[in-house]
This record gives structure tokens, C-alpha cells and sequence, in this order.
């Protein structure tokens, strides 16, 4: 049998999350607005805070939108590519139709993970990246940056983005074992909530902030996702240093782990016809 195209079957998999798209046009253009209006109110939001403060905890205004941009870009990668598939991964179970998933001549977890595309979502990259721009040419970053930078941004956005997916189809696979998973979505809002902030926001606390801190950079390195890459382009002093060596290891670590997991689910996956 042979080895199926994979790039060529995303350049499918794309153009029919397009076709989708542009049969319900009204909803694409009200989705794509209403972000729109939530990335203006965190704006004015933070303008706000940052109104009556100059820093918080060593990140001055621009810096903090440079954080957020890069979030954002981290969780609409997230949100329109992966969440679509993994969240629909519980109607397949149900409906059967994970059968005909199986009997596919290409990988089940790749099929699983790349079928459909929410491109209203992913129109939000637009304004991250402006956001971006701006903040660093406020800070006059731009006559800064190396190539080196732009390259170890990108590469560590990209661990991001593969952390946070392997947390994702590892929370889908569980479907099999204990039904509809209706709780994906309430997850991923209660887990990114936390990297919403920098990692140093909680520096100085005690108690269960320090707690929080720890566990949330260690155990479960969230705090790392989008506080690295950020210093990265900002090139602020990341203290500990080797907390980008932490969140290399946990992005490969969870990527073991989510694959071991989908396959050790799929093992005890019972056909619709059984």
C-alpha cells in the first residue's frame, strides 16, 4: 500500500475547511468581528492597568502587549486547528464513524488531528502580529532584533503550539474510556488561563502563589509556553535560564506521552458494529 502524500492531504483537508467557510459566510464575518471586539476590549483593558502603573512585576505596557501577542498567536494556532478536530473527537465514538477513521490508509491520529480548520480563528493571527509589530516598535526593538531571535522565537512558538496539542488529543483520547468529554473546552480555558500572565507575575508571593508557580513550571510547564518565547523576542533575562531547557523536554516528554495515549485508547476502542 502506498505511503499517503501528507502534505498533500492537508492542502485537502484545507481547502475543504475553506469550501465550509465560505457556504456560511455570515457567520464567518460575525465570528471573525466578534474577535475582533474581544481583542479591542483586553486592549483598553490593559491600557487601563497599565494607565495608573508603569510596570508590573518588571513588564512595562509594551512589553506586556509583546506577551500577549505572542499568546494570542500560540492559542489561535491552538484553537482553530487542533480544538475543531479534538473536540469533535467524542461525536466520532458516538456516531461510529471513528470506524471508517480506522480503516483509512494514513496515520489515524494525524486524520484525527488536521481534519478541519477554523479559519475565522485563525484570521486572529492578523491581529496578533500587528500587535507584535507595534509593541516592538514602540520599544524600538526593531534595530535590535537579530535573525537569530526571529529563528528561536519561531522554533519555541512552535513548542508552544506542540504542548499545548499534545495536552489537547491526550484529553480527547480519554473520550474512549469515559464517553462524551463535554468538558474539553471549560479545560482548555481553566489550563491557559494561567498563561495568559508572565511567569514572573507571581515572584514574590508565598504561599499558594509560589505553589502555583512551581507546579505550573515544572509539573505542568503552562507558565513556559508563552513567558519564553516572549523574553526570547524581547530579549529580557529569563531567570532561571534553563527554564527553555524545561519546556524543550516537556514538549518532547508530552508528545510520548499524548501519542502513547491515543494509541493505548484506540486499543480499547470498541467498533460500532461490536
Amino acid at each position: 500500500m502506498a505511503t499517503p502524500h501528507y502534505y498533500r492531504v492537508l492542502r485537502i483537508f484545507a481547502r475543504n475547511s475553506l469550501v465550509r467557510e465560505m457556504q456560511f459566510r455570515g457567520n464567518f464575518l460575525i465570528t471573525v468581528v466578534s474577535n475582533a471586539l474581544w481583542f479591542s476590549a483586553q486592549l483598553i483593558l490593559f491600557n487601563i492597568i497599565y494607565g495608573n502603573v508603569k510596570e508590573i512585576n518588571g513588564w512595562s505596557r509594551y512589553e506586556f502587549f509583546a506577551f500577549m501577542a505572542t499568546g494570542m498567536m500560540i492559542n489561535k494556532l491552538i484553537e482553530s486547528i487542533f480544538m475543531p478536530n479534538c473536540a469533535n473527537f467524542s461525536e466520532l465514538i458516538r456516531t461510529g464513524n471513528l470506524d471508517f477513521a480506522l480503516l483509512k490508509p494514513i496515520d489515524t491520529q494525524f486524520l484525527i488531528s488536521f481534519e478541519k480548520l477554523d479559519l475565522a480563528r485563525l484570521t486572529d493571527l492578523v491581529f496578533a502580529l500587528s500587535l507584535l509589530g507595534y509593541s516592538l516598535a514602540q520599544l524600538d526593538a526593531f534595530s535590535r532584533i537579530t535573525v537569530m531571535q526571529v529563528v528561536m522565537y519561531l522554533l519555541l512558538i512552535g513548542l508552544g503550539v506542540t504542548f499545548f496539542y499534545s495536552l489537547m488529543i491526550t484529553l480527547a483520547s480519554t473520550s474512549i474510556w469515559f464517553g462524551r468529554n463535554q468538558g474539553l473546552y471549560d479545560f482548555w480555558f481553566y489550563v491557559t488561563i494561567f498563561a495568559r500572565y508572565p511567569r514572573s507575575i507571581y515572584d514574590g508571593s508565598s504561599g499558594f502563589g509560589l505553589a502555583l508557580q512551581s507546579v505550573f513550571s515544572y509539573l505542568l510547564p503552562i507558565l513556559l509556553v508563552v513567558t519564553v518565547p516572549a523574553h526570547v523576542i524581547l530579549d529580557k533575562t529569563l531567570n532561571p535560564s534553563w527554564l527553555t531547557a524545561v519546556l524543550v523536554l516537556s514538549t518532547i516528554l508530552g508528545l510520548f506521552v499524548s501519542r502513547a495515549v491515543f494509541h493505548r485508547a484506540l486499543m480499547s476502542y470498541r467498533s460500532a458494529s461490536s
